[in-house]
């Protein structure tokens, strides 16, 4: 990350759609705050607050609702795969490496860091964001090139896949069938 503060502008190119990113360093990590809508034919307004670790790992995930549906979410690390949801310890959530909401690319740019030049499989902490439920969900990520790679989902979303196309600071620049930086 070459700069102290990160902007980052998503649209959504299947539906109407639209998110906006923050990211700046803080002593413990990253702080990453975003809101987006999506307005296509089941809308839904977020509001998250993400804290990392230095390592780009998940300390604590705060989602809020927007619109009409006043529901909040709070995820928290409690161990290096283990976690806690709005206060309860989540036992089906153990060895969930990182935390993949469904409403924004920003979470593949944390897997990616996970897996390296090499890529590779890991177990997500799967958030439907609508809905704001958790559950486990096996992911593939294959490098193609240099700042690009393949996605496939083996879990929630099973024989999904996407390719995804990463700027030069990492972030998810194009996600096929999905998302695009603007």
């Amino acid at each position: 990350m070459q700069s102290e503060k990160i902007l980052r502008r998503w649209r959504r190119v299947d539906e109407p759609g639209l998110e906006l990113m923050a990211l700046s360093r803080n002593a413990l990590g990253f702080s990453v705050r975003s809101t987006l809508i999506h307005a296509g034919e089941d809308s839904f307004g977020l509001r998250y607050r993400w804290d990392l670790d230095a390592s780009w790992r998940t300390r604590t995930l705060r989602i809020d609702r927007t619109d009409a549906m006043e529901k909040s979410l709070l995820i928290e690390r409690t161990g290096d795969t283990d976690w806690r949801v709005d206060g309860e310890t989540r036992p089906d959530l153990s060895g969930c490496h990182e935390v993949d909401v469904s409403a924004t690319p920003f979470c593949n740019s944390l897997a990616i860091q996970r897996m390296g030049e090499a890529g590779g499989e890991l177990l997500a902490l799967f958030v439907d964001a609508p809905a704001l439920t958790c559950q486990p969900s096996r992911q593939l990520y294959e490098p193609l090139g240099p700042r690009a790679w393949r996605y496939v989902d083996k879990g929630v979303s099973a024989g999904f896949t996407a390719r995804l196309d990463l700027d030069d600071e990492g972030f998810v620049a194009k996600y096929e069938h999905l998302f695009e930086a603007l």
